[in-house]
């Protein structure tokens, strides 16, 4: 990597020509008005505007697609560098002070507009006067009006006319051709008045020969740097703008071969990724998939770490795309079937991906509709939830746990990692306070799952009901009571005092002790008395603590149950039941004598 200062103009001259271009994953930029202005205003008061980055084209080892910048006119130019950080302030930069045409830009309200830019000579050598205001856009006819078009403004749409006014026409400012030729009409537009020559000499002096001089950083990344290395520097330096992603650098590769990633992955995620589950899943998680899942099928080392993604081909692409998406398709089925209906409620969005390739493995080997094979998954699952395993940095863990569950389908006796190292503290109960943890989402979904039904309506919480009638986590001792009684906050804010409950049962509940509240949808003829002790019960809450508000009990046979349901889901034993910790947290033994 090299560091050093080019001259705009010559970096303006490599774009006009083509030597300089875009990657195809640069996608079209543009800056409004104003920007644009300030933009200049910083260029011609010889301001920094911070450094670019240039990839060195050439290698086989970067192939991407390139295109020229908007509005340069080169055809068919094979570029010697490639702009990867600067893409805006470059386009800007050879649109307003290079380019013939009018700029492309927009006003602070995002309507399209075309503009030339001037500086007006007067006000640009006046100490009195910032810079910005000294920078004059004008519409594409180079005529300014007011009053709808009734009152003209200013009128530069002749060489004449911006000698009047003053004003330099600053796409020329960059060319000493064009610059000298300007100045000789002017000068002579003014019959060699010495006022005028001694003012442009000054103007010329303090501004166009800066500009002409100015330097910008730029950081040049070698051509044998590897496809990896661009895109962690990229990230380390990219500080706006678009952001340079693995899947930007795979669709750059792709369309060197005429294959549009970006289309196939926005109609793919249109079609198959729209429902709310699996909105989760980004064009980097599938590329990750399909990595994973192409390494795991060659037999050979399994990665799907940044270089390896950068390092798939189109061809594993092409080859997995179908049969992959149908494996995340399942991987969805999968946790609807064990109560994760919404996005909002996944415990782990960085599980789908390694569930995703199990799924499309056990697909094609016709395995997934096996009941025990489908159990191991979901043991699989749930250990890595309670267990807390998805967390932090993911690619090793998707290939153990890729490599292991499939062992694991294979022989009972080899157990994967994340099952294996799976432990949940039962003290982790209290500390469960928010709906943000994996864990706390984990046990909701376990309590759905045991056919909960609402305390009014008695209708399990299915899909359909979970969504229609607006089902949320809430207190079964309220909040209010517990304050009033001065309850430990670490007992009856945590996950074991919280159920699924819909919004208008939580409405009839209000802050009252739980005996009331009962009764009171008893009086009002919602349910009767053994009927609603049976929703209670479905909640694994303990309808005779609840109907004589033992809010300690009601604790303890709550975290009772909840381990107990922990342990099923996780295929093994919690231990620590028992422990001092427990006891100190909870006051009891949480086991069953």
């Amino acid at each position: 990597m090299q560091t050093n200062d080019r001259p705009i103009s010559e970096l303006m001259k490599d774009v006009h020509t083509g030597k300089a271009q875009l990657p195809d994953f640069q996608r079209g930029w543009v800056w409004d008005d104003n920007r644009i202005r300030a933009l200049i205003a910083s260029i011609t008061s010889n301001f920094p505007i911070g450094a670019a980055m240039f990839l060195e084209y050439g290698n086989e080892n970067i192939r991407f697609k390139y295109r020229v910048i908007e509005g340069a006119p080169a055809k068919n130019a094979i570029p010697s560098e490639l702009i990867l950080d600067g893409q805006q302030r470059l386009t800007s930069m050879y649109s307003s002070l290079y380019s013939e045409k009018a700029v492309d830009t927009v006003t602070d309200k995002g309507q399209k507009i075309k503009r030339f830019y001037y500086i007006d000579i007067e006000k640009a050598i006046s100490s009195d006067v910032d810079r910005l205001e000294a920078i004059v856009s004008v519409p594409e006819n180079r005529i300014v009006t007011s009053n709808f078009g009734r009152v003209e403004e200013l009128n530069v749409s002749t060489r004449e006319k911006e000698f009047e006014n003053k004003l330099f026409p600053l796409n020329i400012i960059l060319d000493y051709a064009k610059i000298q030729d300007w100045q000789n009409n002017y000068y002579a537009f003014y019959n060699y008045d010495a006022s005028i020559i001694q003012e442009f000499t000054k103007f010329n002096t303090m501004l166009v020969i800066p500009t002409i001089q100015y330097k910008i950083p730029v950081i040049l990344l070698g051509k044998e740097t590897p496809k990896e290395a661009v895109c962690q520097v990229f990230e380390n330096v990219n500080t706006g703008g678009v952001s340079l992603t693995v899947f930007e650098l795979v669709t750059a590769i792709f369309a060197m071969d005429d294959f549009e990633l970006r289309k196939d992955w926005e109609d793919r995620k249109e079609q198959y990724f729209n429902k709310d589950l699996l909105t989760v899943v980004d064009a980097t998680d599938f590329l990750t998939a399909c990595t994973l899942l192409s390494t795991y099928k060659k037999k050979g080392t399994v990665s799907c770490k940044k270089k390896d993604v950068l390092n798939l081909s189109l061809a594993d692409y092409k080859k997995y795309k179908d049969s992959l998406t149908e494996g995340f398709l399942e991987a969805e089925r999968i946790l609807q079937e064990e109560r994760i209906f919404l996005s909002r409620d996944l415990p782990y969005t960085t599980q789908f991906i390694p569930m995703a390739v199990l799924c499309t493995l056990l697909i094609e080997e016709k395995k997934i509709a096996i009941t025990n094979i489908k159990d191991k998954i979901k043991k699989w699952y749930w250990c890595g939830v309670f267990g807390e395993m998805y967390g932090g940095a993911n690619e090793t863990r998707y290939v153990n746990d890729v490599v292991g569950v499939m062992d694991w389908i294979a022989d009972n006796n080899k157990i994967p990692k994340t099952v294996q190292e799976a432990y949940f503290n039962p003290t982790r109960l209290l500390s469960l306070q928010s709906r943000q943890s994996a864990a706390y989402k984990g046990i909701m979904a376990l309590v759905l799952k045991n056919h909960c039904k609402d305390f009014i309506s008695g209708r399990e919480m299915d899909f359909t009901v979970y969504k229609a009638e607006s089902i949320d986590i809430h207190h079964i001792f309220p909040k209010d009571y517990c304050e009033k009684n001065n309850y430990p906050k670490s007992k009856w804010n945590s996950v074991v005092n919280k159920t699924p409950i819909s919004y208008s049962t939580n409405r009839e509940i209000g802050g009252v002790a739980p005996s009331k509240y009962l009764t009171k949808i008893e009086d009002n003829g919602k349910v009767a008395s053994d009927v609603l002790d049976g929703y209670i019960d479905s909640h694994w809450i303990s309808i005779q603590d609840c109907r004589g508000d033992n809010f300690d009990k009601h604790i303890i046979y709550r975290a009772i149950k909840l381990l107990d349901a922990i342990e099923a889901a996780m295929g093994k034993p919690i231990s620590g039941r028992d422990s001092k910790e427990v006891l100190d947290g909870f006051g009891e033994k949480l086991i069953i004598e």
